[in-house]
């Protein structure tokens, strides 16, 4: 089968070595794998870290987002059988989605939403798992709960902040406020929703003043958070809560302890990378958001298509995330 590898950590990514094309043998299922024919694929900022820094003694197939049809299912399989379209992002230890054929985990897959093709689909599940796990989960925040209170997302343009300004305000009464610094940024991100928008390449106590709001009950930290951290604990109410889903460098978690703020992580891998009992809350979480899609209350985060899956244009999207300018999610479709 086709697929695109990285065999070498630390290549720059204009150097064409950083990505290539090549071929693999078909894979065969396990007990709960789904063999699933590839139709159309995301990039996320995982895939350029894994890239960057995860060594490997061979070819490593990136891509943790897809769209495609079932080919075969293993023995155990209860959830799907072939031909079933389905959605999902897959776990980061087993080889990604940047192949004609993967194999991945019934409990993690959805069916796909049917209102979308497969490109505009391929935008949602990594950032969907992610933001749901974060809002839902992670900082406990009720559906059709926070009366009153506020949620600053920071990074609201990216692939994950393009989904929480929708889950948040659709699916919660929170005033949603996210954070762009570009007016196309900015343009977007009021479209995906959110009440209020403001520069975070500005003071955010400034931008924040200027909707007549001094603090902020909970922060979505998507990205720079150790830029924004100083800012953000001075910003959040007493028993406020922080809920981080990037690398930041080290962190004075003892800066939280005089408002007693909560520090909250998110890994949309954990659960299928440690096989937790709850692994399949990621089937239905994403069955759920299929439903929200079909229903026209949730939208794909589709940003940019760059054509077909091969090497170069991988590398493109590669590029386009590392300068951490995209807006919305980056797809690839086809062979």
């Amino acid at each position: 089968m086709r697929a695109i590898a990285y065999t070498q950590a630390g290549l720059l990514i204009d150097d064409l070595r950083a990505l290539i094309d090549l071929d693999l043998p078909l894979p065969q299922p396990g007990p709960r794998d789904l063999r699933v024919a590839v139709r159309a694929v995301a990039v996320n900022p995982v895939d350029t870290k894994v890239r960057r820094g995860a060594a490997t003694d061979g070819p490593r197939v990136l891509g943790w987002d897809a769209v495609g049809v079932v080919d075969a299912v293993g023995s155990e399989v209860t959830l799907f059988q072939p031909g079933d379209a389905v959605y999902y992002a897959g776990v980061i230890d087993r080889p990604g989605s940047n192949a004609e054929y993967q194999l991945v985990d019934e409990r993690s897959v959805g069916r796909k939403p049917a209102s979308l093709d497969d490109a505009a689909a391929a935008a949602l599940p990594l950032t969907a798992i992610t933001a749901w796990e974060l809002l839902f989960d992670r900082l406990r925040i009720a559906e059709c709960g926070g009366d009153g209170q506020t949620l600053l997302v920071i990074g609201a343009a990216g692939g994950v902040g393009s989904i929480l300004v929708q889950l948040a305000r659709r699916l919660t009464r929170l005033t949603v406020i996210g954070t762009a610094s570009r007016p196309e940024t900015q343009d977007w991100v009021q479209a995906m929703g959110a009440h209020h928008v403001i520069d975070h390449s500005r003071p955010l106590a400034e931008g924040l003043a200027r909707l007549g709001i001094t603090q902020v009950d909970h922060v979505a930290s998507l990205t720079h958070t150790d830029q924004h951290y100083a800012q953000l604990v001075e910003l959040l109410a007493p028993q406020g809560q922080l809920g981080l889903i990037d690398d930041p460098g080290q962190i004075d978690v003892m800066a939280l302890k005089h408002k007693a703020l909560s520090l909250h992580w998110e890994s949309m891998f954990t659960r299928p990378l440690y096989r937790t009992a709850d692994m399949q809350r990621q089937h239905e979480l994403l069955n759920r958001v299929a439903d929200l899609v079909d229903a026209g209350v949730l939208q794909t985060t589709l940003g940019e298509h760059f054509g077909r899956i091969d090497a170069a244009n991988l590398r493109r999207a590669h590029a386009l995330l590392e300068s951490h300018r995209a807006k919305g999610k980056i797809v690839l479709e086809g062979w």
